[in-house]
């Protein structure tokens, strides 16, 4: 007669279970609510009918480094600022064309800091929608 084999202890299922407990994880991250809603009598407003379009007075930066602003041309950066009253001053908005080189925009960024300017706002797509 032969020895019986010894049979190997059938180990748990740990990653059917690993695999239940994420799926649990992610279905309530996704269901869960996060922040607090807001009230229901609320009302927001639409502004689905706005027309986008660019800060009055913000510095257009064209893809050739060229400015312009309330369509002038503007030939030097430092000029620009100068002319500007204290509150204007303060935030300079430039309008970037998606084109310009990095390189060339922060080179006008630094420009208009070291003539005066408070800060440097970039307008971007998003912002004018």
């Amino acid at each position: 007669m032969r020895p019986l084999a010894k049979r190997k202890a059938q180990r748990e299922p740990t990653i059917a279970l690993i695999n239940i407990v994420f799926l649990m994880l992610v279905f309530f991250m996704v269901a869960g609510t996060l922040a607090q809603p807001l009230d229901p009598d609320l009302k927001l407003i639409e502004t689905r009918d706005l027309e986008g379009r660019a800060p009055p007075d913000a510095l257009i930066v064209h893809p050739d480094g060229r400015l312009t602003h309330a369509a002038q041309d503007i030939t030097n950066a430092a000029d620009f600022v100068a002319q500007l009253d204290e509150e204007a001053r303060a935030s300079v908005r430039l309008l970037p064309d998606r084109a310009l080189p990095a390189k060339t925009l922060v080179r006008l960024t630094r420009e208009l800091r070291a003539a005066g300017a408070g800060r440097v706002l970039l307008v971007t797509q998003r912002a004018l929608q």
